[in-house]
C-alpha cells in the first residue's frame, strides 16, 4: 500500500454489539450543558492554569529509552531501521494521557513536530495534528471534546466548555499522523488536576504491528482508529505500532518487537507487502514472535478487501495472493500444535458496499468502526487465551 498521499455495509449496518453501541451514543446522564446549546465563550480574562502532561504516564509507549518523549520507538532503533520507519516513529499514533479534573472547561496546547504536515489530501487535520478528547462515565469511554489543528507549529483550543459541575477522568489521544514536543491542558484557576487511576495495573497491552490503516489513516479524530476503538470497547491498553507504508516486515523489526512483551501481537503488515514479499517475510517474522513468545497469542490479520477491487483485477489478484500466504502460515502453525495463534479474514474488516473508505484502501471513521467490530471475537478470544496462560480471571 503506498503511504499517505501514500494505508458492515452503511445501510445495512451490522448489529453493534452493546460495548460498541455505547461509543456511538452518550449515556443518559449527558456530559454537556442542557439543549445541547454551545457554552457562553469563558470571559476573556479568566485566570487558566496550564498543566503540562509530560509530568503524568504517558500511554500507549513501547519503549521508554526514546530519543524523544513522543517517539514510539527507541532511540537503538535509529539506523537500524529503514530512515522512513525512524521518520514515522516520530508519530504520536496511539500515544495518549490519562487525568482527572473537575474543570468546566477544558484547553489544549499542544507544539507539532512537523510543521508542513498539518493535514493529508484525504485525511483531516483533526485526525493529522489533532487532539482528541474521551471522558469516562458510567464506567464507558465517551467521546466529549477535540483539537482543531489551524497552525503549523503551536496551537491553543477550547477542547470543551460548558460541562456540568463534577470530577471525572478523562483521555487525551495524541495526533495519527504528526508528533509533537509538548502537550499541556489548561483549566480554570483552582480546578483540579492529578493522574488517573492505574486502572490498567498488571494488565500488559494489545501489540498492533502494521501499515498506514493501523497507523490510524485516514480516521478523523485519534480516537477512531481501530485500535483506539478496541482499546475503549475492552478498556484495554494498546500500543499502536503502524507505519505508513512502511510496515514492510522486515527482520530488524521483527528483532526489536519480539523484545517487548506483550498480552496480544497483532499482525496486519499486508497490505505494505506484494505477494513475493509476503511469501519471502511474513512466515520469518512470525516466527521471530513465536519463538521470543511461544504462548503469547499471536492474532493475523488478512489484507482488506479493498472497496475497488472487485473492479480492478490487479488489486484482487494482490488480496488474494497475500492472504492465501497468511492463510498458509496460520496452517502450519496449527497443524504444529500453536493453540495460541488466531485469524481475521478479510470478510470480517470493511464491508462490501464501498461505502466506509476514503480511497478505496483506508477507512473512513465508519470503515474503522466495522473493522474494530470485526476484529473484536477474535481479539476477545485472544486475551482470554493470554488470560489463561497467565493466570489472570478477568478476561
Amino acid at each position: 500500500m503506498a503511504q499517505l498521499s501514500h494505508s458492515l455495509p452503511f445501510i445495512t449496518l451490522r448489529r453493534l454489539a452493546p460495548s460498541a453501541a455505547m461509543l456511538l451514543t452518550l449515556a443518559p446522564g449527558a456530559l454537556l450543558s442542557a439543549a445541547a446549546q454551545p457554552a457562553a465563550p469563558q470571559p476573556a480574562n479568566e485566570a487558566i492554569t496550564w498543566h503540562n502532561l509530560s509530568a503524568l504516564p504517558l500511554e500507549g509507549k513501547a519503549w521508554t529509552a526514546a530519543k524523544q518523549l513522543y517517539d514510539r520507538l527507541p532511540a537503538k532503533a535509529e539506523g537500524v531501521v529503514r530512515a522512513e520507519v525512524w521518520d514515522l516513529s516520530h508519530d504520536s499514533a496511539g500515544l495518549r494521557y490519562r487525568f482527572v479534573t473537575d474543570a468546566t472547561v477544558l484547553r489544549g496546547r499542544w507544539k507539532l513536530r512537523k510543521v508542513d504536515h498539518l493535514a493529508l489530501p484525504h485525511m483531516p487535520a483533526t485526525g493529522v495534528s489533532g487532539l482528541d478528547l474521551y471522558v469516562r462515565d458510567a464506567g464507558s469511554w465517551h467521546w466529549v471534546g477535540a483539537g482543531r489543528p489551524v497552525k503549523p507549529d503551536v496551537n491553543e483550543a477550547v477542547l470543551v466548555d460548558g460541562l456540568k459541575p463534577g470530577k471525572r477522568e478523562y483521555t487525551l489521544y495524541l495526533p495519527l499522523y504528526n508528533g509533537v514536543d509538548s502537550v499541556e491542558i489548561g483549566l480554570p484557576a483552582g480546578a483540579v488536576f492529578e493522574a488517573a487511576p492505574d486502572r490498567y495495573a498488571g494488565r500488559k497491552p494489545i501489540l498492533f504491528y502494521g501499515t498506514s490503516i493501523v497507523q490510524g489513516g485516514c480516521a478523523s479524530r485519534p480516537g477512531m482508529a481501530h485500535s483506539a476503538i478496541l482499546g475503549r470497547m475492552f478498556d484495554w491498553p494498546f500500543i499502536n505500532l503502524g507505519f505508513s507504508g512502511n510496515a514492510k516486515s522486515e527482520p530488524e523489526v521483527a528483532q526489536l518487537l519480539a523484545a517487548l512483551d506483550p498480552a496480544v501481537f497483532v499482525y496486519d503488515s499486508l497490505p505494505n507487502l506484494n505477494a513475493e514479499e509476503a511469501a519471502q517475510r511474513v512466515e520469518p517474522f512470525v516466527k521471530a514472535i513465536r519463538v521470543a513468545h511461544p504462548k503469547m497469542p499471536i492474532v493475523l490479520v488478512e489484507n482488506v478487501a479493498y472497496a475497488d477491487s472487485p473492479y480492478r483485477q490487479a488489486r484482487m489478484d494482490k488480496v488474494l495472493a497475500v492472504n492465501a500466504t497468511l492463510r498458509r502460515v496460520y496452517n502450519q502453525m496449527k497443524a504444529g500444535g500453536d493453540a495460541a495463534v488466531f485469524y481475521v479474514p478479510s470478510s470480517s474488516l470493511l464491508g462490501a458496499d464501498g461505502e466506509d473508505t476514503v480511497d478505496g484502501t483506508h477507512p473512513t471513521d465508519l470503515g474503522f468502526l466495522r473493522m474494530a467490530q470485526g476484529m473484536a471475537p477474535v481479539l476477545k478470544e485472544a486475551l482470554r487465551s493470554a488470560a489463561a496462560e497467565s493466570g489472570d480471571s478477568r478476561r
